[in-house]
């Protein structure tokens, strides 16, 4: 069995490989990653028109871009797209300059990390193990781990704030908990980019609450760049220092919070009549009526 995350596996070539020393120099002396996504067109082959057709975002580096929109909008297609999980029929993804689609696998999980809606582990697993799983990317298939390891899950399991689950088997736990423990995983890539598809969804408010803390600790502490998909415009709002508004695959609004999350937008976009008023922590919305095709 296997464990699905972030693009990272035991086969690929060793991270490098491809790459020459002054760019490796040129990437470790960078603070914070830029993630820019150019003209991308992004589709299934069961749909027969792109679901994201020739948009361009570009994520703030060292901050939190949120993604939002109805159902079906493209949040999670596009989401993918910058992970380098769907191949683009037109445009490119750039990290620091960089098209995604010419890094090898490895290289690119050492870079950017994925906690996507499908995750998958065994049962039988334990937390301590799953985190560990992270830092496969940065040894080779026969490797032991290191101290650096250690090290990198031992802070990322901190930060999740999932030490008490560390001997549980993943089967064991409550949807929340797994979340906490996919999401130290996730922390032990130890990547300058990380990618989230609705972490907060289906979760009770005080794992949502964990679950933003973290993502706060990760804008305010380190030089992560962020980009996470939320289902709660509000959240979005109350997290995020740039918003990027979706519908039907193109992007409708961006920019600060307090510049997207207007009556307006959540009237033409979410199709919704609501109230919305600026507070010091981020727009608060009061959802008043669904508003119906006339």
């Amino acid at each position: 069995m296997s464990i699905e995350h972030a693009n990272a596996t035991e086969s690929d070539e060793p991270s490098g490989a491809n790459e020459s020393p002054e760019a490796i120099e040129s990437d470790a002396a960078t603070d914070a990653s830029d993630l820019d996504a150019e003209d991308l067109v992004l589709g299934y082959p069961t749909a027969p028109e792109p679901v994201v057709d020739g948009e361009s975002i570009a994520a703030e580096p060292g901050a939190v871009t949120a993604l939002v929109g109805p159902n079906g909008s493209g949040k999670s297609t596009l989401l993918k797209g910058l992970a380098n999980q769907i191949d683009p029929d037109g445009g490119s993804v750039l990290l620091d300059g960089r098209d995604v689609h010419s890094m090898d696998t490895k290289a690119l999980a050492k870079r950017l990390g994925l906690l996507s809606q499908e995750s998958t582990s065994p049962d039988s697993i334990t937390v301590e193990d799953l985190v560990y799983h992270g830092r496969y990317p940065h040894r080779g298939f026969f490797e032991r781990t290191t101290s650096e390891d250690a090290r990198a899950v031992e802070r990322a399991i901190d930060l999740a704030g999932c030490g008490h689950l560390r001997d549980r088997e993943v089967g064991s736990l409550s949807g929340g908990q797994k979340q906490l423990a996919w999401i130290a995983m996730i922390l032990a890539q130890d990547t300058d980019v990380l990618l989230l598809d609705e972490p907060t969804t289906f979760l009770d408010l005080h794992h949502q609450m964990e679950v933003m803390e973290i993502i706060e600790t990760l804008r305010d502490e380190s030089d992560v760049t962020v980009v996470v998909v939320l289902h709660d415009i509000e959240q979005a709002a109350r997290l995020a220092d740039r918003v990027v508004a979706l519908k039907d695959g193109e992007v409708r609004a961006r920019g600060p919070p307090e510049a997207v999350v207007t009556e307006e937008l959540l009237s033409g976009v979410f199709r919704v009549d609501a109230e919305v008023v600026d507070t010091d922590s981020g727009p608060r919305v009061t959802p008043i009526r669904a508003r119906h095709e006339e």
